[in-house]
């Protein structure tokens, strides 16, 4: 049963056939060129073997074109700009380092002093809480105890994430401070 398929037929070479139909395309070039020195083969004779002057044949390949003037002139202009450039630049990054090293110092001595200033007003604060807090505590009234304690409580109902819920002690307190249970002393 024949499906129509041709596999007895040998398979084509695609490289094969372009390179068969490009030299039958320029099959007729060479005869229409006219011969040059470089397309003549020379010969060598080696030192190698005298006797049998042995000769080797072989296409000289062409010399190397001469760039023009123009480009060997723009190369070197080229060149210079490209090391003054790089002068530049060194300078550059000398200049930037000299002024990055002072700003850093400079703002280490400002930092510093703004730590100073800060830990002597902390000191000075401190020292204000601590004579206020010594006064208060000397002034003991019968029924104001709920009142100081809830002087010495942060009553502000924004709670960082990380501390516990204080509310319910909170709320306590503001209750008690309204409404004062009476303390019996003995």
């Amino acid at each position: 049963m024949d499906f129509g398929d041709n596999f007895d037929q040998p398979e084509v070479d695609p490289a094969a056939e372009f390179l068969a139909r490009e030299q039958s395309a320029l099959a007729g070039l060479e005869d229409e060129l006219p011969p040059t020195a470089a397309a003549q083969p020379e010969k060598v004779k080696t030192e190698e073997d005298d006797s049998n002057d042995f000769e080797i044949s072989y296409r000289s390949a062409k010399p190397p074109m001469e760039e023009p003037e123009k480009i060997k002139k723009w190369r070197e202009d080229q060149k210079k700009r490209l090391e003054e450039k790089d002068r530049d630049e060194e300078k550059k990054k000398e200049e930037l380092k000299v002024q990055a090293k002072k700003e850093l110092e400079d703002w280490y001595k400002q930092h510093e002093e703004s730590i100073t200033k800060t830990k002597s007003s902390n000191r000075e604060s401190a020292k204000n809480a601590e004579k206020n807090f010594v006064a208060e505590s000397t002034e003991i009234e019968p029924g104001t105890e709920w009142e100081r304690i809830a002087k010495l409580c942060d009553f502000n109902p924004k709670a960082s994430k990380t501390s516990r819920d204080v509310s319910r002690m909170r709320s306590i307190i503001l209750q008690l401070k309204q409404n004062p249970v009476a303390i019996k002393r003995a």
